[in-house]
């Protein structure tokens, strides 16, 4: 019987549906870099910081970054998102506002006129034609009618502007103030110079060299000075110098910029340029730029949570790949070489720089150490040169030794990297370096110990010595004599130095006032400064007050539980925190700084997130027996401090250290101990979070009944095996396998309430 031919096709479809051979449907590409938005945290001012950053292009860890200027060129408010005018596009290296910029030039596309000073060259522009990404930023100039787009390397960039139909198109650079330098080379299309500007230390003999080709012939060539245009000169030496180019454009003509720069010479400059650039159009620098994020953010992959947890999770990440920067160079052979701030000079080896430890070995470098071990690798090489070349390790490397902050804190840079299993650089000289470190005042206050004789003869710095914020010197050098302590064990030092180390270490107990049950500045005779005020912010304690700094006990929480008188106690003063009113006293500023501001404002009583001395405090729940309470105040931060929008941030970011709490803090663990291979339980903020290691093996952090109302952990098992402990270790991470959360509604009262499921603290384990 012969069939109709519409029933024939029906059969065959439906045979089709029955035949296991069904072509599957492909899965759509995981692309966490698209999840990222740049100008989270812009929407900032001096008077109240929600990040203080900028749109940061650049690939990890690169060299430069580009952004585009809305403030002054020279200002450390780059990119501020309520302004409404771009003055350029700027090559910079930039670590906060605070710290301001080195090494930074700009680059801006006109029509009409040869304009060159920044007021006259501005444009309106508006969020709605603006298009950041990690990899690539886009944004259309309406005064001039041009769109400008660039896409980075490591220390290269591409650059496209699309020009209206014009008789006078001009690209202008300039070179800023301080001593610059530029030169144009019609012929080849080319323009060269160097910038000497750096703000926060004094490197020497100082200069960022830069080379830029320009797609197009050139018609017009200028070189500027301060305010005075120049027509007859093509090369120009100056306090502030610059060039402008000129040529016609027709109705939407691309015009193209090759742009590469060195902190070594102008042939390195070329190198660069030619290396990372080579014959890639823009679309391929784009494309290699995105494939780099997206192989870096693929690293951890977070799902089962809202879109604004991912995008936050994702901008937070990105955040902490960028400082410190690479600051070192390939030479012709492919050898890493770098130019040193201490002398000049250009040594072989690694070196970065931009970045401020007080801020980030709290979380930064625990969280590299797990993730990216082998940039720290790196890093660690470099601090060796540092000391090689300084005499000292910086603290604040802007890119040389900058007088800002407090502590001593490479200790715990190094000692953490070194306990997480880090090797293949000389550790020995780092030993070195930190006992010289520990033991001596550095040429600026912020390098060495400021206080280190007081500190070592009395175990404290003096509030009555004229040495400002002594309490909190006292504190951080307590913890990083601890560092060493740990580091000096690995190594096997002898037992009288590991011994110095472990009893400076408990220095901490000595600031301790029984009378308020806080830690409190002391004087040169023994006796407490008097009066206390514990809301007093700043004088003997950096950017906080006496509640931030009397947790900064990251080594012994133990000792600190008993100083306060048990656990009971403990608690009822970690659960003051939040229970005080935002009250402060600024007089020791005269007047409110921003971080007393964004305390006040978050209505968290006196927990202040925005800054470091407090982050790691809701994590401290987890060494007296309530857990669910870290568990509660951790994810209540999550929630209510970050979100992935311009007042995204509830402080300063710094360089990656708050954002990095909130990556440890999504995965549902926190370093509180740098030094010491535990990570402390706190609330997974996901259903499902895959770690991929370098190693090659995956750690999977599953919580499958996870939501905004079930954050409490009821049980954990980790590899199938119950696990009643409030802490992991490093190594289990790094064996990889499962860590599965079972979470509900309502605190578990019982699990992790023993004293053998507390994290590590001296005092306990010198009991054992």
């Amino acid at each position: 019987m012969k069939l109709p031919c519409r029933i024939v096709c029906t059969l065959l479809v439906l045979a089709s549906l029955c035949s296991p051979v069904v072509a599957q449907k492909k899965e759509k590409p995981f692309e966490p870099e698209e999840l990222v938005n740049p100008l989270m945290g812009t929407d900032s001012k001096v008077s109240l910081s929600n990040g203080n950053t900028y749109p940061a292009v650049a690939v990890p860890w690169g060299m430069n970054l580009w952004t585009a200027q809305t403030g002054k060129m020279g200002n450390g408010w780059a990119y501020t998102h309520d302004a409404d005018q771009i003055r350029g596009f700027k090559q910079t290296h930039q670590p906060s506002p605070w710290m301001n910029d080195y090494g930074q030039f700009a680059i801006m596309p006109i029509t009409g006129k040869a304009m060159f000073r920044e007021d006259d060259r501005a444009s309106w522009f508006s969020h709605k034609s603006e298009v950041a990404k990690p990899y690539y930023y886009s944004v259309y100039l309406a005064d001039h009618d041009v769109t400008t787009e660039f896409t980075p390397t490591e220390r290269a960039a591409q650059f496209r502007f699309t020009f209206p139909k014009s008789d006078s198109s001009f690209i202008v650079i300039d070179a800023l103030d301080r001593g610059s330098y530029v030169k144009v080379i019609p012929e080849e299309n080319k323009i060269i110079g160097y910038t000497t500007r750096a703000a926060r230390s004094n490197p020497v003999d100082f200069k960022n060299y830069f080379v830029i080709y320009i797609g197009k012939p050139l018609k017009v060539a200028y070189t500027w000075h301060d305010t005075v245009l120049v027509k007859n000169a093509l090369e120009m030496d100056a306090n502030h110098a610059g060039a402008i180019v000129g040529f016609k454009t027709a109705k939407g003509e691309k015009v193209n910029l090759k742009v590469a720069s060195s902190f070594i010479s102008m042939e390195q400059a070329e190198l660069n340029l030619q290396r990372e650039l080579a014959n890639d159009d823009f679309a391929t620098t784009e494309r290699k730029a995105k494939e780099r994020w997206n192989q870096a953010l693929s690293r951890i992959r977070v799902e089962g949570g809202t879109d604004e947890q991912l995008r936050t999770f994702y901008s937070c990440l990105y955040r902490t790949l960028f400082f410190p920067h690479k600051m070192y160079e390939l030479d012709a052979t492919g050898k890493p070489v770098h130019y040193s701030p201490y002398d000049g000079k250009t040594y072989n080896g690694y070196r970065f720089a931009g970045t401020g430890f007080w801020d980030t070995f709290r979380a930064l470098y625990p969280f590299l150490n797990l993730a990216y071990p082998s940039i720290n690798k790196e890093m660690q090489a470099g601090l060796v040169n540092d000391y090689k070349e300084g005499g000292w390790l910086p603290e604040w490397s802007s890119p040389g030794y900058a007088d800002i902050m407090v502590g001593n804190n490479s200790a715990s840079v190094v000692s953490d990297a070194y306990m997480k299993g880090l090797r293949g650089y000389d550790i020995e000289t780092l030993y070195e370096a930190l006992q010289h470190g520990a033991n001596n005042e550095g040429p600026i206050s912020a390098i060495g110990r400021a206080g280190a004789g007081y500190y070592n003869k009395l175990g404290y710095v003096p509030y009555d010595v004229k040495i400002n914020e002594n309490a909190a010197r006292t504190l951080e050098y307590a913890y990083d004599d601890f560092a060493i302590y740990q580091l000096a064990k690995a190594l096997k030092r002898p037992p009288n130095e590991i011994e110095l180390y472990r009893k400076r270490s408990q220095n901490y107990r000595n600031l301790f006032d029984p009378s308020t049950g806080l830690m409190r500045g002391k004087n040169q005779d023994g006796t407490f400064q008097s009066p206390f005020n514990p809301f007093k912010w700043g004088d003997a304690f950096t950017e906080g007050n006496s509640w931030h700094y009397s947790w900064s006990v990251f080594h012994d929480v133990q000792g600190l539980v008993d100083l306060m008188g048990g656990k009971k106690n403990f608690v009822a003063k970690l659960d003051s925190v939040f229970s005080l009113p935002p009250m402060y006293d600024d007089s020791y500023y005269s007047g409110v700084i921003h971080e007393i501001r964004e305390m006040q404002i978050a209505n968290m009583g006196q927990y202040a997130h925005g800054n470091q001395p407090i982050q790691h405090m809701t994590y401290l729940y987890n060494y007296a027996g309530e857990p669910w309470k870290t568990q509660h105040w951790v994810r209540e931060t999550m929630n209510r401090m970050y979100s992935a929008t311009p007042d995204g941030y509830c402080g300063d970011e710094d360089n990656g250290q708050t954002s990095a709490w909130y990556v440890f803090s999504a995965l549902g663990f926190y370093p509180v101990t740098p030094a010491v291979n535990q990570y402390v339980l706190g609330a997974p903020l996901f259903k499902k979070a895959t770690i991929k290691l370098e190693n090659g093996k995956e750690f999977v952090i599953e919580a499958p009944a996870n939501s905004s109302q079930n954050l409490y952990i009821q049980q954990a098992r980790l590899n199938g095996k119950k696990h009643n402990k409030n802490w992991i270790s490093h190594e289990d991470i790094l064996d990889g396998g499962k860590l599965k959360f079972d979470m509900g509604a309502t605190p578990n009262m019982n699990r992790g309430t023993e004293e053998s499921a507390f994290p590590y603290s001296l005092s306990s384990a010198e009991k054992e």
